[in-house]
């Protein structure tokens, strides 16, 4: 593999895979990585009565009615297409896509390897021959398929990044884990692998059951007698219709060692399996970070997903610099996806429909060239994987470094487990570790019980074979002279000497000239041997007990011979997230009038200075820290958050609201605010109802943002912070009742939600304001007559007239207010602030006006 650079800085990108070779086929065909011909459904689950309904729907559409007697016995569209789908899908299921647990191959596995060690005799220590021999001898008598599909299958078990034991020794280009194809099979050349021998080195000793070909002219194995699980050795991976599967290979010496704990004690526990059997094993090395319980959870339910992580070190270089060396990927990742993933970071492409970058990937490439210099794979036959990462200057954080590698690019991924497979009794379902393990135990068992018992019949056919010849080295002469004189000798040798019919064939069977030198003492030592084997065998097979430790011997020394170290690290630890690369300064949120927003740096700046588009003006400012989050609350009680740091520059006239948050049809916004995330905030709703917040509770992870205040049919007030000195909850009604309680009488809401009841309202009655006041008292705002605007004060005296307990309906402020409109806290010695309103609605263009 030649060696790639890349800049990210001048935007230099190269070619990271190598054009692969058109390959003809005379048949297109949806496969899997095993080549074999799948449906395109992904669903995880069996068939099920749902799905049963859902042919029926179908039936219906096509013009089936089942209740009609007149079309009885008719082969309508509809039945013939139900039907057709069913015996499809089914074989599919059991004859395509799914592995089975008792020797872990889908069924074009196990027909080529069958085909490789019993056709064409090419075992590890024979020659390669053609992978187009292969592949049309496996076809012409076990898999009438598309022999692309066969080769692919073929490849798979011969390449050493997919499978942890390949089964198939692959001669030439068997492509590359970078996602470089293999040669065609004209080219290629193949034989099997040692290991496969656990497959196939008892096909021929009565084992397993034969069934017929396609076409009856060969028997093929049902099964094959394997020494060990391969479904958790290799795994698998396959689509059929209804299911999935997802399997990652296992190192050969803990499931070796499970298997032997379940022989000796049956009824051992998951969490005993698990001591010897941690966790999956890949191919590509790795480190598996998720915690115990995770892992244990995935094995006992068949599903879930494991966090992979890249294994790296350090290497330290002249004059204090260092580059990280990354030596192994998680499964599913090569160092072609990962050069074209840092690609992505540093030289991005405005997403479909936009003109130019989104401030997301403006801050990510930023963050991404400050401190990633140069990337090379330097990758080749000798060391598979070696991808080197130069930072900006030594001066870079190591585990900020690390950090933001990993946490944008396949470094660290996701791995999928989905234990679907065939059972020992035909059925496709997803089994959970121990219940794979119990049956290819039981499997085992019986393989090794059939084994023996065929041995068995042979010692016994020897030892009768044996005696009778015997017989006949007593009476040699007689029986010469029986043979050359009688017309029918066996029956007369049956009758003379008491033989069977067996024994006489054989002694028939035997040249004159070699029954005259039969050796006395040999036939004596070899009967001698077989009643000692009859009888070692029949005590075998008399204890279950005994089989299951010989079967567990063979395991162990299977283990002994096949056996390699654990590739895979398994050591928990946190997923790793980019830290933010935001230094912390004070810096002012400028809104303009049509809602386009924009950062510039520093306090106390006058925004009626600042230049805006045509048509459009100041609005209002917030300051705040650059890394601090800004919060948006709607009129329907939905929380957006914008982080400040990945707001436009002063440079321009900003971008629109709209960029960053996706607002629902029909609401506006009603709080705009930024703060530390320990900001306590009082938070209401028109229907009455609120509660208390902290700024840290509110931020959402999406554009769509998160309910946070439940209004159910009214809508949100503002939010209010909520100061030291604040004593008092301050509630106004739109009939002018104010209500006074104690702030104590207030719940803490970390998750948002409906809140507790405020005020007593009446029968579709709202609240205009509610907000925290200190002792000072509270201003009513509103308006006289000829809509005069007019405050009322609330404050000493007068507010204990108002100061009840939560849910009461209050009073009435004064008959002069005809209209109220909200409510100003009056802050002990300080002029009167701005009245708390509600922020005007949407324009016409759809723009959220600030005020």
């Amino acid at each position: 593999m030649t060696k790639k650079d890349m800049n990210p800085e001048d935007g230099a990108t190269e070619s990271l895979f190598a054009d692969g070779e058109e390959q003809d086929s005379e048949e297109m065909e949806a496969v899997d990585e095993d080549g074999n011909e799948v449906d395109t459904d992904t669903g995880n689950e069996p068939e099920t009565a749902e799905e049963t309904s859902a042919l029926q729907l179908m039936g219906q559409f096509l013009g089936e009615d089942e209740t009609d007697e007149k079309d009885e016995g008719k082969l309508t569209l509809a039945r013939f297409a139900s039907r057709a789908y069913l015996d499809y899908a089914i074989s599919v299921v059991t004859d395509r896509a799914l592995p089975n647990v008792c020797d872990g191959q889908k069924p074009v596995q196990r027909r080529i390897l069958f085909d490789m060690a019993k056709e064409l005799h090419l075992s590890a220590d024979k020659n390669y021959v053609k992978s187009a021999r292969v592949v049309g001898d496996v076809l012409g008598k076990f898999h009438p398929h598309g022999d692309q599909s066969a080769y692919d299958a073929m490849v798979r078990m011969a390449q050493p990044f997919s499978l942890r034991y390949p089964l198939v020794d692959g001669h030439g280009n068997f492509g590359s884990r970078d996602g470089d194809g293999p040669a065609a099979m004209r080219y290629t050349e193949a034989r099997l692998t040692k290991i496969s021998e656990l497959l196939l080195s008892e096909i021929d000793l009565g084992t397993v059951d034969f069934i017929p070909n396609y076409d009856g002219a060969f028997k093929e194995p049902a099964v094959l007698p394997a020494r060990l699980p391969f479904v958790l050795l290799n795994g698998a991976s396959g689509i059929a219709v209804g299911m999935a599967t997802e399997i990652p290979p296992h190192n050969l010496r803990e499931v070796a060692a499970a298997c032997e704990l379940l022989l000796e004690k049956p009824d051992a526990t998951l969490d005993d399996v698990l001591a010897v059997l941690p966790a999956p094993d890949y191919p590509g090395g790795g480190q598996i970070i998720s915690s115990p319980s995770v892992i244990r959870e995935t094995y006992r339910t068949g599903r879930g997903t494991l966090r992979v992580r890249a294994r790296y070190e350090f290497e330290e270089m002249s004059h204090n610099q260092w580059r990280l060396i990354v030596t192994e990927l998680p499964p599913q990742t090569s160092t072609a996806q990962v050069l074209s993933e840092i690609e992505t970071i540093t030289n991005p492409r405005p997403k479909a429909g936009k003109k130019t970058l989104t401030p997301e990937q403006q801050q990510t490439k930023s963050a991404m060239l400050a401190l990633l210099s140069h990337v090379r794979d330097e990758s080749d036959k000798n060391v598979p994987v070696r991808l080197v990462f130069e930072p900006k200057t030594s001066k870079v954080d190591r585990n900020a470094f690390i950090a933001s590698l990993f946490s944008q690019t396949s470094l660290e991924s996701n791995a999928p487990m989905n234990l679907v497979m065939i059972g020992s009794d035909g059925k496709p379902r997803q089994k959970p570790l121990l219940e794979i393990l119990s049956e290819w135990v039981a499997f085992r068992v019986a393989t090794v019980r059939r084994r023996t018992e065929a041995r068995l019949a042979k010692v016994q056919d020897r030892i009768h074979i044996l005696e009778g010849r015997a017989i006949a080295l007593l009476h040699v002469d007689e029986v010469i002279a029986v043979i050359r004189e009688s017309d029918e000798p066996k029956p007369e040798l049956m009758r003379r000497f008491s033989l069977s019919e067996r024994q006489a064939e054989d002694i028939l069977e035997i040249k004159l000239r070699q029954l005259s030198r039969l050796s006395e003492a040999q036939i004596k030592s070899e009967l001698e041997s077989c009643r000692d084997e009859e009888k070692s065998l029949t005590r075998l097979l008399s204890s279950d007990r005994r089989l299951a430790t010989a079967v567990a011997r063979e395991i162990e020394s299977d283990a002994k011979t096949y056996g390699d170290d654990r590739r895979t690290l398994v050591e928990e630890a946190a997923p790793l997230q980019a830290a933010p690369q935001v230094l912390d300064e004070p810096v002012t949120i400028v809104f303009s009038e049509k809602g386009f927003i924009r950062t510039r740096s520093g306090h106390g700046h006058d925004i009626s200075l600042m230049n805006y588009k045509i048509g459009d003006g100041p609005g209002r400012s917030i300051e705040c820290r650059s890394t601090e989050t800004l919060i948006l609350i709607s009129s329907s009680g939905r929380s957006y958050s914008i982080a400040v740091s990945a707001l436009p520059g002063s440079r321009g006239d900003g971008l629109p609201l709209t960029s960053f948050i996706d607002l629902e049809p029909g609401t506006e916004i009603v709080g705009i605010f930024c703060g530390p995330a320990d900001q306590k905030m009082f938070l209401a709703g028109t229907k009455g109802y609120g509660f208390i917040s902290k700024l840290g509770d509110m931020p959402a992870r999406v554009r769509s943002g998160k309910s946070f205040v439940r209004v159910d049919e009214g809508r949100a007030l503002e939010p209010v912070p909520i100061k030291t000195e604040d004593e008092f909850i301050a509630v106004l009604s739109e009939h002018g009742r104010l209500l006074v309680f104690p702030i104590s009488e207030m719940r803490m809401l970390p998750s948002g939600g409906l809140g507790v009841s405020l005020m007593g309202l009446e029968p579709d009655e709202k609240i205009v304001a509610a907000i925290p006041i200190t002792a000072s008292g509270v201003a009513v705002i509103g308006e006289g007559r000829a809509k005069q605007p007019r405050e009322e004060t609330v404050s000493g005296a007068k507010l204990a007239e108002y100061t009840l307990h939560r849910t009461r309906k209050g009073r009435g402020v004064s008959p002069r207010l005809i209209r109220v409109t909200g409510l100003r806290a009056l802050p002990a010695g300080k002029d009167p602030s701005p009245a708390v309103e509600n922020l005007p609605p949407e324009d016409e263009e759809g723009n959220v006006r600030l005020l």
